[in-house]
């Protein structure tokens, strides 16, 4: 029978279920799990996953990260050490005060919360947990975690949920920085379209035609796909594989970008804490069209192998005080884990500008 291009070929799945089962080290993930301060406090009813790592630089700005789907907390393994960790003070006298002055520039104490339903979060048992509400409920996080000034960041769904943020405007969130955002598209092209709008649109089009299926499934049967996924370990596997290997930045070669171990320990995180269906769940909850401006200072960065992007000029309709819009020169939709350096020099220039 022909292959399915745009599928998972058999042979590329079964190595690496062969390697799963034969070679991956799930202890090494919990010592890596285990080694970041986990806590988990009930928000709405709702039981809440976070990792609180504060950095040795007491006077860090607190930094929200909000993972999407695919995704976890894992997401964000690789810019835990450059975000909390500053640079070593030089020099002395007023060089060293000057200096430590730019280091509160560039260094984060850090809040990375499970989504509900995701990974170690509990997984709600009634509707209503759209990205609105779920920006209430890190309102409420960060409030109780004492922190009176603060920065967010999020991507996919985590990009919804860090708007959704702008929106409320809580007391002490100074700025949002977000990537792979969604728009409507043909909604935003007004008259002939720029080669900035074309790119977009066509960006669009062929994620509507070969990637949305997954989406509209989630959409609409999030309960039904879920008793697969939950039932095999493999098509668990083989439903996340594909989006690694869609959506990242390579040369065909997706572990160019993560490796069998990372990819599996996502996986394994999902199959153990058993949500699939209940993860999915985000996409059957109703998208918040709340048409209130964000007013409070906004950052974007688009990385070439994501599937959306948007000019300048329509992130400006939305965000009255926009201080950073940039297309970076690599990396794809996971952007913190595919290329960390730049994902933390972008996060860094965004928010420096509000710190001045």
């Amino acid at each position: 029978m022909q292959q399915c291009l745009d599928c998972v070929p058999l042979a590329t799945l079964q190595r690496l279920v062969r390697y799963w089962r034969d070679a991956y080290d799930w202890r090494r993930y919990e010592t890596l799990l285990n080694s970041w301060p986990s806590f988990r406090t009930t928000i709405f009813g709702v039981a809440i996953h976070f990792l609180h790592i504060r950095s040795r630089h007491e006077r860090a700005l607190p930094l929200l990260l909000t993972h999407g789907w695919p995704g976890s907390v894992l997401e964000f393994r690789h810019v835990v050490e450059p975000l909390t960790e500053p640079k070593t003070a030089s020099g002395g006298g007023g060089a060293e005060e000057e200096e430590e002055a730019e280091v509160r520039k560039e260094v984060f104490h850090l809040v990375i919360p499970s989504l509900p339903g995701f990974g170690f979060s509990g997984k709600p048992e009634e509707a209503g947990w759209n990205p609105g509400r779920i920006a209430r409920a890190w309102a409420v996080l960060m409030e109780r975690l004492g922190y009176e000034r603060w920065v967010a960041q999020g991507g996919d769904w985590g990009a919804d949920v860090t708007a959704e943020l702008g929106r409320l405007a809580p007391p002490g969130l100074i700025a949002i920085h977000m990537n792979s955002l969604f728009y409507d598209v043909k909604k935003e092209i007004k008259g002939e379209p720029s080669n900035e709008e074309l790119k977009a649109l066509k960006l669009q089009e062929e994620f509507d035609q070969d990637e949305a299926g997954y989406a509209n499934i989630q959409m609409t049967r999030p309960q039904t796909l879920g008793y697969g996924l939950v039932d095999s370990p493999v098509g668990q596997a083989a439903w996340i594989y594909e989006k690694f290997h869609g959506w990242s930045h390579h040369d065909g070669n997706v572990e160019s970008v993560f490796s069998k171990d990372e990819m599996l320990d996502t996986i394994m995180l999902y199959w153990l804490t058993n949500s699939a269906a209940s993860s999915a769940r985000i996409y059957w909850e109703k998208l918040d069209t709340n048409a209130i401006p964000i007013t409070i200072p906004v950052g974007a960065s688009w990385f070439p192998g994501d599937q959306t992007f948007a000019p300048r000029q329509w992130c400006e309709r939305y965000y009255s005080n926009l201080i950073h819009w940039k297309e970076v020169e690599k990396g794809g939709h996971f952007a913190a884990w595919e290329q960390p350096g730049i994902f933390v020099r972008e996060i860094q220039d965004c928010f420096r500008k509000v710190l001045k």
